[in-house]
């Protein structure tokens, strides 16, 4: 998710955490990570979220956050631990940077990393630390946001030479998704409806909930709601996400 103001996304989340392991099969751990400014909190289970007494927790705090990354896993590489759940994150720059992923990438593990290493055995993690150490390499410094917004699309089509990539990265500031095989999103802003999730019989009238300038995107693998309208990407697409704004970097 991104959005303009500090948002609280217990709706979304409910869907996503049936998906894991009760209305969908990625039932080998996951976990969220909230953005609080430059800093964040995480939260990661090994046990799959439709269960998961962490999981319950959360649906009931309303932690409210502009960026969140969120990930539920099916186990393709590397066991089911603590430390092969997604979302990782790394510190460059002196920001806290979140990455998490879906596919898998053959031949990724061949790929020299710099400065960067993963304390897990998942492609996903080995692809992040990638990403992170080509950054590091080409700007020693921040550059401008797009020089970095055009980079991270680069990486993320080669990443996408490796098999399906899936990816959801961000800095703090902006929230990157490259779509390898499927991915849609939606944007809420006034005026606002009602919607109701597709896994779960919850319904929520955002106009009750929100603010005439507030703006609101969500992205996930498959939509989350079954009355709203959800915009699929293509294959290749990077999406840009700053304060709730899209813009779609084509391949």
């Amino acid at each position: 998710m991104s959005a303009n103001v500090p948002t609280d996304i217990r709706f979304s989340f409910a869907a996503l955490a049936k998906r894991g392991g009760e209305t969908g099969p990625h039932a080998d751990g996951w976990g969220i990570t909230f953005y609080e400014g430059r800093g964040c909190r995480a939260f990661h289970d090994p046990e799959p979220s439709a269960r998961s007494e962490l999981a319950k927790l959360l649906r009931r705090y309303p932690i409210k956050s502009r960026i969140v990354v969120a990930h539920v896993r099916k186990a393709n590489r590397g066991r089911v631990s603590l430390e092969n759940t997604h979302p990782f994150s790394r510190e460059l720059w002196g920001r806290r940077w979140t990455f998490a992923h879906n596919g898998q990438l053959k031949g990724v593990k061949r790929l020299t990393l710099g400065g960067f290493e993963p304390i897990g055995t998942t492609d996903s993690e080995h692809a992040f630390c990638w990403m992170l150490s080509q950054l590091q390499a080409r700007f020693p410094k921040p550059p401008r946001p797009a020089r970095l917004e055009a980079v991270i699309a680069e990486l993320a089509r080669e990443m996408s030479g490796l098999g399906v990539f899936n990816m959801l990265l961000t800095d703090s500031r902006t929230l990157y998704a490259h779509c390898g095989k499927r991915l849609c999103y939606l944007t809420r802003r006034a005026p606002f409806g009602t919607a109701t999730l597709i896994d779960e019989d919850w319904r929520v009238d955002f106009a009750q909930e929100t603010t005439q300038t507030d703006i609101v995107t969500v992205i996930a693998t498959r939509a989350l709601t079954r009355d709203e309208t959800w915009t699929e990407l293509s294959r290749g697409d990077t999406l840009v996400l700053t304060d709730g704004d899209v813009r779609v970097i084509g391949h």
